[in-house]
């Protein structure tokens, strides 16, 4: 859904669309001003928050989460979420909030007070969709039968657990607070409460066989959860296997497990809609859809980014990475540490980057709708990559081949070498 610039005339309409007018002034001299770019639309908008602790940081891991040594102070981060979030309010007056995703860390390690008092604040701050899809991360390392009653009550509709793998040994191998027992009964409690779950597996482990890769993927598949995500496990900079490489299966067994994963995935009736992303029909994420389609999206929290979208300019924010600062940043309504409009030059390439994601790609319009500019800017990686069978197009689409998205990465190089 596109929401229309035009000065509402009722409270419903305020809720769902935005006008330059409700804007306040001191933001429309910031970022209203006039520039290279028109846009007659806004995108949808989503929100994030970001929760950045949690039990022990992952080998893997190249998020913002930091271990909690003994405890956190979760009433001063949650009145640092309130206060950045205030703050945040005169650059997204008027828009309704469509989707919300709590992410880490480990968010599942916040008291069910703590997520109650967060979601009391953002719905008293923020109007937020009737039918609005609300997702929380959590670690089954974290699950108790009660907490995710409450989790639930507060109005989380979707649970996202990050499983990584059934194997035992492969989870230590991986350094996950949880086992494979742990992992199942993780799934069996959230089934209780939630009828929207989705379940992270990786593959490509340390020492992990074909059969393994395949054993995972069919645990999972039993579980029956909406929504599977299936990530090939790469050793990210300035992380601990990075500096310390275990060995993984070559090229040639990950081509392999990706091929057996995807066959399993669609005789069961999963849709991989998405690279990593595999839904039963009408499942899909829609918090991940909105990014993926270049809408904007509203980051609070320790280290969380922004992207959001102004008549004449798109802006980018990010947040103080380092809790401590975080708090006392946000606290004095300054929880922004870098805000840059993104370079004309640069905005189809991050376009072309989310969208070419999707296994159905993006409709013609939708560039000029979410980019402000006009397609024709593109035709000639758009042409090569038609010539090398990277993608296909008509008047009305452009999608990747199942050749670009076997090679995503050559793909979208080619709208980064255009800039």
């Amino acid at each position: 859904m596109i929401i229309p610039i035009k000065p509402v005339t009722s409270s419903d309409e305020r809720s769902d669309k935005s006008s330059l007018s409700s804007i306040p002034q001191q933001v429309a001299e910031q970022f209203l001003r006039p520039g290279s770019l028109n846009f007659s639309v806004l995108p949808p908008l989503s929100l994030y928050i970001h929760f950045p602790w949690c039990v022990r940081k992952c080998p893997y891991c190249d998020f913002n989460s930091h271990e909690v040594k003994t405890s956190f102070d979760e009433d001063l981060y949650l009145a640092a979420l309130r206060a950045d979030l205030e703050a945040a309010l005169p650059m997204v007056w008027g828009r309704k909030i469509y989707t919300i995703f709590i992410g880490g860390g480990t968010p599942s390690l916040m008291s069910a007070a703590g997520l109650d008092r967060l979601m009391s604040d953002v719905r008293t701050l923020l109007p937020i969709d009737g039918a609005a899809e609300i997702t929380m991360e959590a670690n089954p390392g974290t699950f108790e039968t009660e907490k995710f009653r409450s989790y639930r009550a507060s109005g989380i509709n979707r649970l996202s657990i990050g499983i990584q793998s059934f194997n035992s040994h492969h989870l230590q191998a991986l350094g996950r607070i949880h086992d494979g027992d742990e992992a199942r009964r993780a799934v069996d409690i959230a089934q209780k409460y939630f009828d929207n779950i989705n379940l992270d597996l990786m593959f490509a482990l340390p020492g992990q066989t074909l059969a393994q890769a395949q054993s995972d993927v069919d645990t999972a598949i039993q579980l029956a959860p909406q929504h599977l995500s299936l990530y090939h496990l790469t050793l990210e900079p300035n992380t601990y296997f990075a500096k310390y490489p275990p060995v993984i299966p070559d090229d040639d067994l990950s081509a392999e497990m990706q091929d057996e994963i995807q066959s399993r995935m669609l005789q069961a009736g999963y849709v991989n809609y998405e690279v990593s992303a595999y839904a039963k029909p009408g499942r899909e994420a829609r918090h991940n859809l909105n990014y993926w389609n270049f809408g904007d999206y509203l980051g609070i929290g320790a280290g969380a980014h922004s992207k959001l979208t102004f008549p004449h300019r798109i802006v980018r924010q990010a947040r103080y990475k380092q809790p401590k600062t975080y708090m006392e940043e946000s606290l004095r309504g300054a929880a922004v540490q870098e805000s840059n409009e993104i370079p004309r030059n640069e905005i189809g390439f991050e376009f072309m980057l989310n969208t070419l994601r999707l296994t159905h790609g993006f409709e013609t319009n939708l560039f000029h709708d979410r980019t402000g500019l006009l397609l024709h800017s593109l035709e000639k990686p758009l042409l090569i990559a038609e010539q090398k069978g990277l993608i296909e197009r008509d008047h009305k689409m452009i999608r990747p081949t199942l050749l670009g998205r076997r090679f995503l990465n050559d793909l979208q190089q080619l709208f980064l070498d255009h800039e």
